[in-house]
C-alpha cells in the first residue's frame, strides 16, 4: 500500500500532520501556539533564584538583531523533500545513522559512531532524560461516538491535559470510556486542551503506561510496533512526561556513550518534556506574529555546575538536541544576567537567525520539517544559508529525515557572511 499523497513536501506546502491536524481536532495544539511576537514569553512557575519576571518575560526577543528577524519569513524556511527520504523505521543499530558535519565549508559525510572524533577533550555533551509517555488513546464518547485523545501533560495524579478529537465537540461534565479500561470526566477547556480527569483509583500515569499507545511521530505511515517500544525511547530516558521523543538522543547506543568517555568528554542531562506541538506547522508567514507552544523543563544544580566547570577549564558545551538546547537557553532566560542555576518552568522560547546563544556551542541535531521552528532554530546556530546548503547536500547525498532518520553536527557557533 502506497504512502498518502499529503506526505510529500512541496514548495510554499510543508508538511501537514494526518494525526490531530486542526482540522481533524476540536483541540490541536500548535507547536506554535501562544506567544504574539514582541509581547511576555511565558516561564509560568518558573523558579530560578530570585524573581526577575522582566528579564525572563523579554527574553525570547530582547536578544534578536531586529534589522535581521524583520526580512524573514516562513518561506525563508521551506525546502522540498522526497517523499522516500522520511525514515519509517530505525535502521538495526543506534549508532549506524549517518552524520553530517557542517564546516565553515563544505560539510563532511561521516556516521555517527565517528562523533567522538570531532569532540574534544573536556567538551561537556548534554542529554535530554525524558520518557515518551503512552499517550495516545482511543475509546468512545457516552453517547457512543468515538474519540481519539492524546495526552499532552500531566497536571495531578488524576488530571491531564489532551487533546481530543471527536465529531463533537465533549461538553464538561461528560465521559470518555478509554481503551475500554477506563473512564475520565471532560472538566472542561484550557485553551486549546481539554481538561480531563480520570475516575479510576490508579494514578493516571500508570494507566497510561498499562492501557496507552506509543505516539509516533504523524509522518511515520504506520502503527506503533513492539520494537517501537525500545527505539524511540533513548537509552538514557528517566522521566516520564513527553509525547514525542529527544531523537538526536535515539542515536547513542553504550557502545557510543563509552567511547565519548573514553575520549574525555563528559555528560549531563536536562529535562524538556516535549509536546504535541512540535508537529504542528507554522501558520503565520510574518514571524513577529507566530505563536510558540509552551514545554516543562528543568535543570539540575549538578548540570548548572558541570556547565560552569566546563566553561572555566574553555570546553564546549554541546546539546544533544534541540530539546536540550532549549531547555538550556531557558534556563539561561529565566536566570536573567545571573549565574546559571538550578531552574524549572514552562517555556516559549521562540529561536530564528539573530538569536544570541547564552549557553550552548554546538548540537547535535536530526533534520528537521520544512518550515518548522527547529529549522529556524538551527538556522539561528549555523546561519540559514549554510544550513540550507547542508540540506541540500543531505538530500542529494539520500540522507534520512527526520526522528528516524540521520543526524547533523554544528560543532561551533557560525555565521553568514550576511548576518548582522
Amino acid at each position: 500500500m502506497g504512502r498518502k499523497p499529503h506526505r510529500a513536501l512541496v514548495p510554499g506546502g510543508g508538511l501537514e500532520p494526518p494525526h490531530l491536524a486542526a482540522a481533524d481536532f476540536e483541540s490541536a495544539a500548535s507547536t506554535d501556539s501562544a506567544i504574539p511576537a514582541g509581547k511576555e514569553a511565558d516561564y509560568a512557575g518558573c523558579r530560578c533564584g530570585p524573581a526577575r519576571p522582566p528579564a525572563v518575560q523579554c527574553a525570547v526577543f530582547s536578544r534578536f538583531s531586529a534589522s535581521f528577524y524583520a526580512v524573514l519569513t516562513l518561506s525563508d524556511f521551506d525546502y522540498t523533500l522526497p517523499d522516500e527520504l522520511i525514515a519509517q523505521a530505525p535502521l538495526p543499530e543506534r549508532s549506524a545513522s549517518r552524520l553530517l558535519v557542517l564546516g565553515e565549508r563544505a560539510p563532511t559525510d561521516a556516521h555517527i559512531r565517528d562523533l567522538p572524533q570531532w569532540l574534544n577533550p573536556g567538551d561537556l555533551l548534554v542529554f535530554n532524560d525524558t520518557r515518551v509517555m503512552h499517550a495516545r488513546l482511543y475509546g468512545r464518547k457516552d453517547s457512543g461516538g468515538q474519540v481519539e485523545v492524546l495526552v499532552e501533560r500531566l497536571t495531578g495524579e488524576r488530571e491531564a491535559l489532551a487533546q481530543v478529537r471527536a465529531s463533537k465537540t465533549p461538553r464538561p461534565g461528560s465521559r470518555l470510556t478509554l481503551e475500554d479500561a477506563f473512564e475520565v470526566e471532560v472538566l472542561g477547556r484550557e485553551g486549546e486542551f481539554f481538561m480531563l480527569r480520570s475516575l479510576s483509583d490508579a494514578p493516571l500515569l500508570d494507566l497510561l503506561e498499562r492501557h496507552g499507545r506509543l505516539p509516533l511521530p504523524p509522518y511515520i505511515d504506520r502503527a506503533a510496533v513492539e520494537a517501537d517500544e525500545n527505539r524511540y525511547q533513548t537509552v538514557f530516558a528517566r522521566e516520564t512526561g513527553s509525547v514525542a521523543a529527544p531523537t538526536a538522543g535515539l542515536h547513542f547506543d553504550e557502545a557510543l556513550l563509552a567511547a565519548v568517555e573514553a575520549r574525555g568528554v563528559r555528560t549531563a542531562r536536562v529535562t524538556l518534556h516535549v509536546g504535541a506541538g512540535t508537529f504542528q506547522p507554522v501558520r503565520v508567514e510574518n514571524l513577529a506574529e507566530h505563536h510558540m507552544h509552551s514545554e516543562r523543563f528543568q535543570l539540575s544544580a549538578d548540570t548548572a555546575q558541570a556547565i560552569a566547570d566546563t566553561r572555566a577549564a574553555g570546553g564546549r558545551v554541546i546539546a544533544i538536541g534541540t530539546t536540550s538546547l532549549r531547555c538550556l537557553e531557558s534556563a539561561a532566560a529565566a536566570c536573567g544576567d545571573g549565574p546559571l542555576t538550578a531552574c524549572s518552568g514552562d517555556t516559549r522560547l521562540f529561536i530564528t537567525p539573530g538569536y544570541a546563544f547564552r549557553v550552548i556551542d554546538g548540537l547535535l541535531t536530526n533534520f528537521h520539517l520544512p518550515k518548522s521552528t527547529l529549522l529556524m532554530l538551527v538556522s539561528a546556530l549555523a546561519g540559514r544559508r549554510r544550513m540550507f546548503d547542508a540540506y541540500a547536500h543531505a538530500i542529494a547525498q539520500r540522507y534520512r529525515f527526520f526522528s528516524y532518520g540521520d543526524a547533523m553536527f554544528i560543532p561551533a557557533r557560525m555565521k553568514d557572511d550576511d548576518e548582522v
